[in-house]
């Protein structure tokens, strides 16, 4: 870790990148997720994001604003977080939108239901083939 951050401390990184920043990544995911938008949104939002890090431990830490690897490291952590908490988000809207339709298969993936009988489905939401 010293030389991807060379002049901050464990503490100012896991304060403005882990807590803020962390904490940034995971409502925008959530957000994004909430208002049905692809994942592909929240990687762009993350990018800049990273940006906005770097300036943080630039203006509050005297770190060096341009540093490659550590704007690479905050954003690839920010991209994770976000997409972990848009997958989350995710789950939880297609078994509560269509609970005739889908049911958890784990904390990140949901199926369609066994009992499912796609003829009995709503207008609209029938399979195309049938």
């Amino acid at each position: 870790m010293g030389e991807l951050y060379e002049t901050e401390s464990f503490l100012q990184i896991a304060l403005v990148t882990g807590l803020l920043g962390g904490g940034a990544a995971w409502l925008t995911g959530r957000a994004i997720a909430r208002t049905w938008r692809p994942l592909l949104h929240a990687v762009g939002y993350m990018l800049l994001l990273g940006a906005a890090t770097r300036f943080f431990h630039f203006a509050l830490f005297q770190a060096t604003l341009l540093s490659i690897p550590s704007y690479l490291a905050d954003t690839g952590f920010f991209i994770v977080l976000a997409a972990l908490s848009w997958q989350l988000t995710r789950v939880k809207q297609m078994i509560t939108q269509y609970p005739w339709l889908y049911e958890r298969s784990g904390p990140f993936a949901w199926r369609v239901r066994a009992d499912h009988d796609p003829a009995a489905a709503p207008v609209g939401e029938r399979a195309p083939n049938q």
